[in-house]
């Protein structure tokens, strides 16, 4: 199957980490696969290292400009399944499969993500025979009714491949300041989860007069916003955390830790999740519908009551006190992730949606 997987956004992402993931993966399965991105953007660099065609967009071009440049691209290519990850990017592919009139489109669903598609999603279902990939089976099951959609739903449920963590190195505690007997805890962050790290940064204002060993370093995109580290000077925590900004290797920052708190949402919190429990850390994150799809509460983490600091901090204080269950419940999450959210699992899913569109492809033509 010949595939173009699109992603305008020039900031990495979950979805350009979802997109370049299932991209390597198809094109190791034999499928032609090309990723069109912006030129310079962090997605294009990395296609770039997995040595996958990539078809670069102008720096500043405009959905307009883009839906061209797809059209001479997938012309050139003779895609059959073009697969992107919002709304703005199905209205633009869906242009231009108008313009060369080829091939179906998948949007790829985030995690509990309700499908209401606005007035582009609507014109871009008219223009091109699409579809829909969902993160698990309860997503899929309910969107059942969606009107529109001509190919059949897939699930790809989001997955790791625990064996590419085992090889990333730790990044050194000495970089940080920090004794190799602390207690570190790696807090995966994302601009949406702004009330969850406040959560965070209270609690562990509670947490380190009896805990001074704690640190947490905070990663992800927007974790310099100056805004958090005047929050943390507020709340008299700024030497036991380190803001390290967005990251090129999380897995080293993951490795270095006994912990891993998730304050992110979305696939980007899906991922922090999977990625945590990779590194066999014990996962602590607020209760809701994203982490219970995730973590095992008790088994591969510690799900707390959303958004009250002083429980928060008595559970953690709690949590933390038992290495050993700490450490059986990392192990938890390893097993957890190989066994329910692998990787190749999350291929195999790909790899059925792009067939079932594809079939869709050929009965109109």
């Amino acid at each position: 199957m010949r595939v173009l997987f699109y992603v305008s956004s020039r900031v990495w992402s979950a979805a350009a980490r979802v997109a370049i993931t299932a991209a390597k993966g198809l094109a190791a399965k034999g499928h032609e696969v090309a990723v069109a991105c912006a030129e310079g953007s962090q997605l294009a660099a990395r296609t770039s290292d997995a040595r996958i065609d990539a078809v670069t967009m102008g720096k500043s071009a405009s959905a307009a400009g883009d839906a061209w440049d797809l059209k001479r691209a997938m012309e050139h290519r003779s895609i059959e399944v073009a697969i992107v990850t919002n709304e703005r990017d199905h209205l633009v592919v869906a242009s231009a499969r108008l313009l060369g009139n080829r091939g179906a489109i998948l949007r790829h669903v985030r995690p509990l993500e309700r499908i209401q598609p606005g007035r582009g999603g609507k014109i871009a279902l008219k223009l091109a025979a699409s579809g829909l990939i969902f993160s698990s089976e309860k997503d899929a099951t309910e969107a059942t009714g969606l009107k529109g959609w001509a190919v059949p739903p897939c699930v790809a449920p989001l997955g790791v491949d625990p064996s590419g963590f085992d090889s990333a190195e730790p990044m050194s505690r000495g970089e940080v300041g920090l004794a190799n007997d602390a207690l570190l805890i790696a807090c995966s962050y994302e601009p949406s989860g702004r009330a969850r790290i406040a959560t965070v940064l209270r609690a562990l204002a509670l947490l380190t007069p009896r805990h001074p060993e704690l640190h947490a370093m905070v990663f992800g995109p927007g974790s310099l916003d100056e805004a958090l580290r005047m929050h943390a000077s507020a709340l008299a925590v700024g030497a036991s955390v380190t803001f390290l900004g967005e990251v090129d290797d999380a897995p080293s920052v993951m490795r270095a830790a006994n912990i891993g708190w998730v304050a992110a949402e979305g696939d980007a919190g899906a991922y922090a999740c999977l990625d945590a429990m990779a590194c066999r850390l014990p996962v602590i994150a607020e209760r809701n519908m994203l982490t219970q799809q995730y973590v095992a509460d008790g088994i591969t983490g510690l799900l707390l009551a959303q958004g009250d600091p002083p429980d928060t901090a008595s559970e953690v204080a709690e949590f933390i006190a038992d290495r050993a269950r700490c450490a059986a419940m990392g192990n938890a999450g390893r097993a957890r992730v190989q066994r329910e959210f692998s990787e190749s699992a999350m291929i195999e899913g790909f790899e059925r949606a792009i067939n079932a569109a594809g079939d869709r492809v050929r009965q109109a033509s």
